[in-house]
């Protein structure tokens, strides 16, 4: 019989604000956000516990989080800095097991199944884990432990600042009979109404759903249901990421009128882009897209196969995307599709 897997999954607590609180204890106890500013339509990247208490969170517009909360403590955040700290903590990761899927600056999976020390216990190594980070960089990690990747994100979440939730092997059935369904991962707000519409609550409702029925309702997503209420997860802890695009956006301090004002913006935006791609190498590209969203907040993106990636062919697909909602136009990318690894491993066989 194969090994049960033992998977952590590490998540800082409000990474950025937690930073900026680390090296400035007066802004512990004040709500606290980094994101952009009001006037240029920014979005929250990231804030405390204090300001949660207001109903703010990350995406939410600045705006909309200075109304709930007037006396909010706005920074614009130092993403070097935080990266930096991001090092330390990834280091800390490392010496755990070579085995960690970095997710984003605050957040990785890591498998420990093999790891010897700590007599094999997943639970002492997140302890280990959680005091290592706060005494070498001073943030709080939540961690979850689990049999498989989405257990151990979601128990990372469960008891959060600074938690650590352990779900073993012999108790997954139990949790995941009791989980409610919108906790499950890749269950969004449309699948979510299409499960209440259901009556679908919990992974007990889930089950009663037969295979062929989540099939036609909600496709090939529909197996992934069917596992997830069960506990069934594989997915290995990946070490290495594969990317699968190179863009570029930027969110409007006004929205552009017309179709005119956004050709022009177009412009700098292929000139970053081809600056990324220079960095990284001009990997092979399997086509181009551009990014729209307009002022109702309404979003689209047209792609295309078979253009280079020159202004001449972004300003095309532009048109054909302004065309669909033919309105003012909030934010614009550009990005190209990057071949996937695999294939380019078939194109380079010899013949």
């Amino acid at each position: 019989m194969s090994q049960t897997r033992k998977i952590l999954h590490a998540d800082c607590d409000c990474f950025f604000a937690a930073v900026e609180m680390r090296d400035n204890p007066a802004l512990r106890d004040i709500p606290l956000a980094i994101g952009g500013s009001r006037e240029q339509r920014g979005v929250i990247a990231t804030c405390n516990y204090p300001a949660r208490v207001f109903g703010i969170h990350s995406a939410m517009p600045t705006a909309r989080a200075l109304r709930l909360c007037p006396h909010l403590t706005l920074m614009r955040g130092n993403f070097e800095k935080y990266r930096d700290v991001s090092r330390e903590i990834q280091a800390v990761f490392h010496e755990l097991t070579p085995l960690v899927e970095p997710l984003s600056l605050d957040e990785a999976f890591l498998d420990v199944t093999d790891v010897t020390g700590f007599h094999g216990s997943a639970t002492w190594m997140a302890e280990w884990l959680k005091a290592e980070c706060l005494r070498r960089t001073g943030i709080t990690v939540s961690v979850g432990a689990a049999p498989a990747k989405f257990l151990a994100k979601i128990a990372s979440d469960w008891e959060k600042p600074d938690g650590l939730t352990v779900i073993p092997p012999e108790q997954v059935d139990a949790f995941v009979s009791a989980l409610p369904v919108k906790k499950l991962h890749g269950v969004g707000p449309a699948t979510g109404a299409k499960l209440d519409a259901l009556n679908i609550q919990t992974c007990t409702d889930l089950r009663a759903l037969p295979i062929e029925r989540l099939l036609d309702d909600f496709g090939k997503f529909g197996r992934r249901l069917y596992e997830l209420a069960r506990g069934i997860d594989d997915r290995p802890v990946r070490v290495s990421r594969e990317r699968k695009s190179v863009s570029v956006e930027t969110t409007f301090d006004r929205d552009l009128p017309d179709l005119a004002s956004a050709r022009a913006a177009l412009a700098p935006l292929c000139e970053k882009l081809q600056g990324r791609l220079d960095r990284h190498g001009h990997p092979p590209m399997a086509g181009l897209f551009v990014k729209v969203r307009f002022d109702d907040f309404s979003l689209t993106t047209l792609e295309s196969r078979g253009l280079i990636p020159d202004p001449a062919s972004y300003t095309r697909l532009l048109e054909q995307a302004w065309a669909r909602g033919n309105r003012p136009v909030r934010l614009l990318g550009v990005g190209v599709r990057l071949v996937p690894e695999e294939a380019r491993q078939q194109l380079a066989l010899p013949l």
